[in-house]
């Protein structure tokens, strides 16, 4: 069984980094996009993570650029968009693909673990995964699902070790 530890992925700095360093934390994983009507959850997210991150919480998020053209921007212009907009301190990967031939091992096992509305597709950005502190793939909520109405899935992960 594959869990979070076992992939990789390039931070906005084009550091390549093994998400093993999340090993023993409760993780929200999160496709994301700079110019989509949902983009202001990155301001829910955020909080999100400032309220939980000290109890071993952390949000990943993965710009992408497969819905509508959302996330046109470098790797630099998206890192300042986020900052600048909504304090974005979480970390944050260099774009990927979530469907399609291109997809990034870590959505395509995301996917196989969690189907969703569309089988194994992601719908659109800001879709969510919830993994566990042992990095099994706890829950996924769509676009529609604020990052605030998971806070009790954060906690009863967090507080379930």
């Amino acid at each position: 069984m594959s869990t979070l530890s076992d992939f990789t992925a390039t931070t906005l700095q084009g550091e390549e980094r093994s998400l093993s360093e999340y090993a023993g934390d409760v993780v929200l994983v999160v496709n994301t996009a700079s110019k989509c009507g949902f983009t202001p959850q990155y301001a829910g997210l955020q909080s999100l993570y400032d309220e939980l991150k000290d109890e071993g919480f952390v949000v990943l998020g993965f710009p992408c650029n497969q819905f509508a053209g959302q996330e046109p921007g470098t790797e630099d212009e998206i890192g300042q968009f986020c900052q600048l907009n909504y304090g974005v301190s979480f970390p944050m990967f260099a774009k990927v693909d979530v469907n399609g031939p291109q997809t990034h091992p870590l959505f395509r096992w995301l996917k196989s673990e969690r189907k969703g509305v569309l089988g194994g597709r992601v719908k659109w950005n800001f879709t969510k995964f919830l993994l566990g502190r042992d990095g099994a793939v706890l829950g996924r909520w769509g676009p529609n699902t604020e990052p605030a109405a998971l806070a009790d899935e954060v906690r009863a992960a967090l507080a379930a070790g």
